[in-house]
């Protein structure tokens, strides 16, 4: 089941996945679930995608814009801020951004670009500057200096998540992407010193010539950092689909029986250090507000990432950007050129899209405390949605008999918990319960 698990096209994180979006879906179904939002009382949160990147690193499954120049990446901000201007149109003023994420390479940016990017947002929408904002930016280590950490710092930023991969030098030779432990090093310090709320980790298992033991050896010096967390995601090698993996020898990847001794010599690390396992591929430390939000319950999930938060509505902006508004999900053309030619039209450049049945919703609610609880209550189910939950399910608790005949589940009466064993396939027991998905039987 790992093995099958690995494959998955992506992997399994969020319900609805974007292989659910339908492209007859339009602008208009996006602007109105956008005003319809403004009754309800979510928090507002919008998504930045930045493309470009000054190399390629050989395992990325993104569409990267490869370029030097950085002047290149002005028609896009300017494109961004056309974007943000036909979405916020159909907003309320008073909603200001509660949380913010900049992710891609923004680091490719230079700092005036960062700044006139942030001036964009704020005269579009509104920036809060309360101390509970979250306002997270993804980092290349290889794009970014101490005096780059500053320069968020005093844009609002107060979350940082460093793309690592693996510190071992033969693995950053093989992937294409060579930085220095002191790099690293330098930039948690500095980090750490201004005062950021949260800084994560960000590293990669079953890359090119990884073993248990190098990247243990990682996992040492990662710890030592003591970040507040760690994200730790699986390599899925798929370069049939993305050009970069071709530079890849299939051969110099560890084998399926390696890659899972990779990964559980990881969990074991992690929690031998201390840090308290959050779903599919989080560590944090137990006084983290991820940890002390599941503790609460109330920790959420979302195509993203995992949140402490209440479910709020997402805007996404650039190419490829999913929305999350209201009862509808809305993507992005991921062409760089079909963006740019919506947007010189003066329309927004939604591509695909989907609005939630009442189906859908109880499934994402099933779905999504799988991921974050690594348990399902099919009381609690029953009583928020008003349905006999063992029944409506019925088909999707089928499905998971084999995982409990594997001992990757349990289940007491009504109550479904994910064994230690069964973490290393949490996405694939959630999908059990993906009515959309054509590859959801857990076998």
């Amino acid at each position: 089941m790992l093995q099958r698990n690995d494959k998955e096209e992506p992997r399994y994180a969020s319900y609805p996945t974007p292989r659910s979006f339908h492209d007859n879906f339009s602008a208009k179904e996006f602007t109105a679930a956008l005003e319809r939002s403004n009754s309800g009382n979510k928090p507002l949160g919008v998504y930045v995608h930045v493309p470009f990147c000054r190399k390629v690193c050989f395992y990325c499954a993104c569409d990267k814009i490869v370029t030097q120049n950085t002047q290149l990446a002005e028609p896009y901000l300017s494109r961004l801020d056309r974007e943000m201007v036909l979405s916020s149109r159909h907003l309320d003023s008073s909603r200001q951004i509660q949380q913010l994420h900049w992710g891609g390479t923004p680091t490719f940016l230079t700092l005036d670009q960062m700044s006139d990017l942030i001036d964009r947002l704020d005269a579009r929408f509104g920036l809060s500057y309360a101390p509970n904002r979250d306002y997270s930016i993804d980092i290349d280590p290889h794009q970014a200096d101490v005096l780059t950490l500053r320069h968020l710092q005093a844009l609002g930023f107060n979350r940082i998540s460093l793309s690592i991969q693996d510190f071992d030098p033969t693995v950053q030779h093989a992937i294409n992407r060579v930085q220095p432990h002191v790099l690293t090093e330098t930039l948690m310090e500095e980090a750490s010193r201004l005062g950021f709320r949260s800084l994560s980790l960000d590293l990669i298992y079953g890359l090119p010539c990884q073993t248990r033991t190098s990247f243990a050896k990682t996992l040492a010096q990662a710890i030592e950092l003591n970040p507040a967390r760690f994200k730790v995601t699986s390599y899925r090698h798929m370069p049939e689909r993305f050009a970069s993996q071709r530079h890849i020898n299939r051969d110099d990847l560890p084998c399926p029986e390696e890659k899972s001794a990779i990964l559980h010599t990881a969990i074991t690390m992690l929690t031998q250090a201390g840090y308290v396992p959050i779903g599919l591929d989080h560590f944090v430390r137990p006084d983290d507000n991820l940890a002390i939000a599941q503790q609460q319950g109330t920790l959420q999930r979302n195509f993203k990432s995992y949140s402490s938060h209440t479910q709020y509505d997402l805007v996404g902006l650039g190419v490829s950007a999913v929305s999350c508004v209201d009862d509808i999900y809305a993507q992005n053309p991921t062409e760089p050129a079909s963006y740019e030619q919506a947007l010189d039209k003066g329309h927004l450049a939604i591509k695909r899209g989907l609005r939630l049945t009442r189906d859908d919703q109880i499934r994402r609610h099933a779905i999504e405390r799988m991921l974050c609880y690594m348990a399902l209550d099919l009381d609690e189910i029953s009583r928020r949605w008003n349905i006999d939950a063992p029944r409506y399910l019925a088909g999707a608790l089928t499905k998971l008999e084999v995982a409990e005949r594997a001992g990757l589940i349990q289940r007491t009466g009504t109550r479904l918990v994910v064994t230690a064993q069964g973490r290393s396939v949490l996405g694939h027991l959630a999908m059990a319960f993906d009515a959309r998905s054509p590859t959801q039987a857990v076998s």
